[in-house]
């Protein structure tokens, strides 16, 4: 299982953030995600345990903050996964 850091393990690792930029899912959105990686250990008989693997860089300019904040704009970014997102991984034995 994948552990989460916490802010004061961020602190001390990295530093002070800029910027906390949160992930947020519809409820249907996570059940979806979570049947597709709860079917990756059923079909590998819990040897293998689903993830997703979302590689990106978000890019936020000035006119993105401003637009964002004047309300034209109903988030400051968005980052979209795909089907192949969806990966698998096997604890070494």
């Amino acid at each position: 299982m994948s552990e989460r850091l916490t802010l004061q393990d961020v602190l001390r690792e990295y530093g002070i953030p800029q910027i906390k930029l949160d992930i947020h899912a519809t409820r249907e959105e996570c059940l979806k995600l979570r049947e597709k990686l709860m079917a990756i250990r059923d079909l590998s008989q819990a040897k293998e345990q689903g993830y997703l693997d979302i590689d990106c860089k978000v890019y936020i300019d000035v006119d993105d903050i401003d637009r964002y904040l004047s309300g034209e704009l109903d988030t400051l970014a968005e980052i979209y996964a795909f089907p192949e997102d969806v990966k698998a991984y096997r604890e070494e034995e």
